[in-house]
């Protein structure tokens, strides 16, 4: 994502303003509310600290802030942040009116510290916020003032995210953020906005990190993260602000003027996103059918494992069924002499990530056995039991079907074939068997076996799907015969019949996006109401078609495709290379049937951060109450 894509100027503001203390509060929360009273709405206030606010050459570990009213501090493992950052967590403790912070490591000489409690302090009745509060104190003869903020956004959604470090190198090398600790750092709120405060002058780099084993820098390729592309260099502009107090609606009672101090950069986009690295081994291995084996692997994998029989002896045992990342493979055992064997071992040789998070090939052997349950076996001498005492009577033995699931309603949308599922994978199937006919008033009509496409899915292959030229509003048949299909196991299918009604044109919306702003190539995603993408085309001659869209109400995203490979990509620090940008729609789009929407957009028009619909983000914060 674009790093130097604009934030709204409200955040900016917001972003650029600092709340240290409260400076005006009407009153005091009391303990209690007796005869049902007004409802307090107030946050603590900031009495007195030990040392205080902004105190030079402090020795002491200890901090002892108090407040007007008895205070709790919620989460302080996960919302108080100590910069610069402590490799001993802080003991934080709040006792009636006053909180204490104990510093476990020792403290750095001519440093400023800086105990950012965001929103963790609230008093003890309503659990009322104070907001943004923030202490600070040096080691040294001066205290650093300067402050560098921002915001927070997931690359591939636009989600503020809450919670994760931000963090200061004046070590410019790209290899400090792996090897050394950040030296100042902050956590992104609610809504994903960060302020890293008390920040000496200089050059720094800004990253971001999702801190799994609490070290401060990116040295496991599993933490998500955020870097930013330029050199940050913090400055501060005192500006003269004017106030106007009015008697009444025409009359100007006082001028008040008075300096106020900005701190820049104060508009930071940083895109958060995983480098997509998981740990590589076999994660389970099972059967729970006598008829075939499964391996589960824990993340996706390029290559397939081998296995070699160690207890019988076939090359050609099984057929082999796996997801589209082949990290859950299924082996359907063929031979019914190797299947009946309770115990199955074989050599396996698979990739497995090592110490050094290397993938490296390991050898291992895997037993599968299968047992036979208490349960299953009385029912088998219960029924056998229930034979003899029935004495010679002949009874037809009952014919198991092939069990064939059909993966359509009554009705069928125009773009989409038919699907069919299979309980087993097929041995054999009859394409004379498989008939459509199109209904003529009461009358069914074939349809030539020429113009059908039947034909098996390249992943699950136990799917397969019927493709023809759909008619607008027309019903159709579908008919097989029986013994159209057959399993591996001999099991075969029973006659099948299925009507159903292909949706008409007017049935359906037709969006045309005419966008500007892509330079590059691009896709578009409609989402539905949880954010999911339902639909996908490409950004043609500056525009984005989707036909045949049910009436509704969607979302858009769009993301650029840098690369051209019609995916999203996630960024690579080591590459120095951002993830794919992305934008949001930002408004619904109501979708009606037997319309057709032309829509303007522009997907730099509107602030990043506001792009993204409230209805569809799963970040929504509370609506907060300042009473400062």
């Amino acid at each position: 994502m674009n790093s130097k894509r604009p934030i709204s100027p409200t955040t900016a503001y917001r972003l650029a303003a600092i709340v240290v203390l409260a400076l005006s509060i009407y009153s005091c929360a009391n303990m209690s509310r007796p005869g049902g009273g007004p409802r307090d709405e107030t946050p603590p206030m900031f009495v007195k600290s030990v040392p205080t606010p902004g105190a030079l050459n402090v020795s002491k570990q200890k901090v002892e802030i108090e407040f007007d009213e008895i205070i709790l501090v919620e989460n302080p493992s996960e919302k108080v942040i100590v910069s610069p950052p402590q490799k001993e967590m802080p003991e934080i403790r709040a006792s009636g009116r006053k909180v204490t912070v104990q510093l476990k490591d020792s403290l750095l000489p001519n440093t400023t510290y800086t105990i950012d409690f965001a929103d963790a302090i609230v008093d003890n009745n309503e659990k009322n916020p104070l907001y943004s509060f923030a202490y600070s104190f040096s080691t040294g003869s001066e205290i650093d003032s300067l402050q560098v903020s921002g915001i927070l956004l997931n690359a591939s959604d636009l989600e503020p995210v809450t919670g994760m470090l931000v963090g200061l190198h004046s070590n410019l090398d790209d290899s400090a953020f792996q090897k050394l600790p950040m030296e100042r750092i902050a956590s992104s709120d609610e809504l994903g906005h960060f302020t890293i405060r008390n920040v000496t002058p200089g050059k720094y780099r800004l990253f971001a990190l999702k801190d799994l084993n609490r070290d401060y820098k990116f040295d496991n390729p599993s933490e998500e993260i955020a870097f930013f592309d330029s050199i940050v260099i913090p400055t501060a502009d005192v500006r003269l602000h004017v106030d106007t107090l009015w008697k009444d609606s025409v009359t100007i009672d006082t001028i008040i003027e008075y300096n106020h101090t900005h701190f820049f950069p104060n508009d930071i986009l940083l895109s958060s996103f995983n480098e997509g690295f998981q740990s590589q081994y076999l994660d389970k291995s099972e059967r729970t059918d006598r008829r075939k084996i499964n391996l589960y692997f824990k993340a996706p994998a390029d290559s397939l494992p081998r296995l070699k029989p160690l207890n019988f002896e076939n090359d050609d045992w099984a057929i082999l069924e796996r997801s589209v990342h082949n990290d859950t493979l299924q082996y359907w055992i063929k031979d019914s002499t190797i299947y009946n064997m309770d115990t199955l071992l074989f050599a396996a040789e698979y990739l497995r990530t090592d110490s050094l998070r290397q993938l490296t090939l390991y050898n291992d052997t895997l037993k599968f056995i299968m047992k036979r349950y208490k349960g299953s076996q009385k029912k088998e001498k219960e029924k056998e039991k229930k034979k003899k005492e029935e004495g010679d009577s002949i009874e037809a033995p009952e014919i198991k079907f092939l069990q064939m699931n059909s993966k359509a309603s009554g009705s069928l949308d125009l773009y989409k074939p038919l699907r069919f599922s299979f309980a087993e994978p097929l041995q054999t199937y009859d394409p004379a068997k498989i008939h459509l006919e199109l209904k003529r008033d009461t009358l069914w009509i074939p349809i030539a076996d020429s113009l059908l496409t039947f034909a098996q899915d390249s992943i699950a292959l136990r799917d397969y799907t019927l493709s023809y030229k759909w008619t607008p509003g027309e019903s159709y048949r579908v008919v097989m015969d029986s013994i159209a299909f057959t399993s591996i196991y001999g099991l075969f299918t029973n006659t099948h019949k299925q009507e159903f009604k292909v949706k008409a044109l007017e049935d359906y919306a037709n969006l045309y996006f005419s966008i500007t702003g892509v330079t590059d190539s691009a896709i578009v995603e409609i989402l539905d109401s949880s954010d999911k993408p339902i639909r996908s085309a490409p950004v043609v001659d500056g525009g984005a078609e989707f036909m045949y869209l049910n009436p509704g109400t969607y979302y858009a995203r769009l993301y650029i495709d840098s690369n051209g490979n019609g995916k999203y990509d996630t960024g690579n620090y080591a590459e120095k290379r951002q993830p794919e940008e992305v934008s949001y729609y930002p408004q619904a789009l109501e979708l009606k049937a037997n319309w057709d929407i032309e829509q303007e957009w522009d997907i730099y028009a509107t602030p990043v951060d506001r792009q993204k619909p409230d209805k569809i983000k799963k970040n929504k914060p509370k609506e907060k109450r300042r009473n400062y």
